[in-house]
């Protein structure tokens, strides 16, 4: 969970932090004095919940909401005020809270009990990997459209390689085997890591590609994936392998035995 807190006032933004993190301590929290900071981060980067201060300068706490709510309409946004003259734009913008100061734990813990998409921040997450078949990738039910075909097939390796590093050898060598001039495949390697971070950040995705020097991995728990679940639950997973996975590409094919054993090894 993701969470953002824009105050302007620094000596309440620390407190309002410091609350916020004995709350939700496996959150990440971004707090911002400036509202057209925050507003710059939102655009590049997927938040869950808002805090945001009605009363500030530049940009006042509504404006900045109807401008995140353009952005992600299932954000849960709370307004902070010292009194309660917002309120009625607050509801028209659909808050998930109005929160008057002072601002308590107590207070604080009862809006983070009534947020207004609570099932979607908690159970649903918003990237579907899908291997039993051909492989496609979806983002809030959508297909997702890269530039390069390619790109598409990288997701697919560091899915098929279930949450280890994967180096750029290694996604060269399943991409193009031993075709061509190895300085050209690098080169070609460097677009389609461009473009699968372009096209990610264009989706809010931020955190899904795990990066180091030379290597990457997907994220296992930023997903939901039908290869995933059906190993983690077994029979009790709603995927079933069927033989069928990733079917478009040839590189696969050497897993197809090792799911086909397992698969066996559950009917027995």
């Amino acid at each position: 969970m993701r969470v953002m807190l824009v105050e302007d006032n620094k000596k309440e933004l620390a407190q309002f932090e410091e609350i916020t993190r004995e709350l939700l301590p496996e959150a990440d929290i971004l707090a911002f004095d400036d509202p057209l900071n925050a507003l710059a981060k939102a655009r590049t980067t997927e938040i869950d919940i808002s805090f945001v201060d009605t009363d500030m300068p530049d940009l006042n706490g509504i404006e900045l909401g109807i401008y995140l709510k353009e952005l992600n309409p299932f954000m849960n946004i709370i307004f902070v005020s010292d009194n309660k003259d917002y309120g009625f734009d607050a509801m028209q913008l659909h808050a998930s809270g109005y929160m008057l100061r002072p601002i308590t734990t107590g207070k604080l813990q009862g809006e983070l009990a009534e947020l207004r998409y609570a099932e979607k921040y908690n159970d649903h997450k918003r990237v579907f990997a899908q291997t039993f078949g051909n492989f496609e990738l979806f983002v809030d039910g959508k297909p997702v459209e890269f530039k390069y075909s390619r790109t598409k097939e990288i997701v697919a390796i560091l899915i098929n390689n279930r949450g280890a590093q994967t180096t750029n050898g290694e996604i060269i060598a399943n991409l193009w085997e031993d075709d061509g001039d190895p300085a050209k495949k690098q080169s070609y390697l460097s677009n389609l890591r461009q473009d699968l971070q372009n096209t990610f950040t264009k989706l809010k995705l931020d955190g899904i590609i795990l990066k180091q020097r030379g290597s990457m991995a997907i994220a296992k728990d930023r997903i939901e994936c039908d290869l995933f679940d059906w190993l983690e639950k077994k029979e009790a997973s709603q995927y079933k392998y069927m033989g069928d996975y990733m079917n478009q590409y040839g590189w696969c094919e050497f897993f197809h035995a090792e799911l086909d054993e397992i698969s066996y090894a559950m009917e027995e």
